[in-house]
């Protein structure tokens, strides 16, 4: 497959910042979090949002690279480890703690966080099918060859439209 022939999915702020309020409405009413863990680099934003609208002060991040190029996933590095008393939280197994990401892909990166807090409760903002069974709340699925878009990646500029310029 091409890159023309992908399916985008162009998140815009406005969208980003309605899903994530969307995201923090569902995990409201699960439980009380102890603390938060943001995937980074794409899990930050919605971090932020979700951490403002449940009043989550305790937050720590792990540090994961695994698209190295923005186009196909590589390896998967971790950078930065969750600090140890986070992971003590409630009996070191992460029980109390939200993990928090902007999207599980083909669950690669989400696998590598569950083994380090299996108890914790991960969320997304956005699932694809392969990495979907990792996650426990996410808000929008789309399919598994879409590239989605985020607002932190774009600049305003002319889209194409999908049935290409004959139309």
């Amino acid at each position: 497959m091409t890159a023309t022939d992908r399916k985008v999915f162009p998140v815009s702020w406005d969208r980003f910042h309605q899903d994530s309020r969307a995201l923090s409405w569902r995990l409201a009413g699960i439980g009380e979090w102890k603390a938060m863990v943001a995937i980074t680099r794409g899990g930050l934003v919605p971090a932020a949002i979700v951490c403002r609208e449940l009043g989550i002060r305790t937050i720590e991040t792990v540090c994961i690279a695994s698209y190295h190029d923005y186009e196909n996933q590589g390896s998967l590095d971790v950078i930065k480890a969750i600090d140890p008393n986070v992971i003590g939280v409630e009996g070191g197994q992460g029980e109390g703690v939200l993990i928090i990401d902007d999207l599980v892909d083909t669950g690669t990166t989400a696998k590598v966080v569950r083994d380090m807090l299996p108890k914790a409760h991960f969320a997304t903002v956005y699932a694809k099918p392969k990495g979907r069974p990792l996650v426990d709340t996410f808000i929008t699925e789309v399919s598994q060859d879409t590239w989605i878009y985020f607002p932190w990646d774009m600049g305003l500029s002319f889209q194409p439209p999908i049935a290409g310029d004959d139309a």
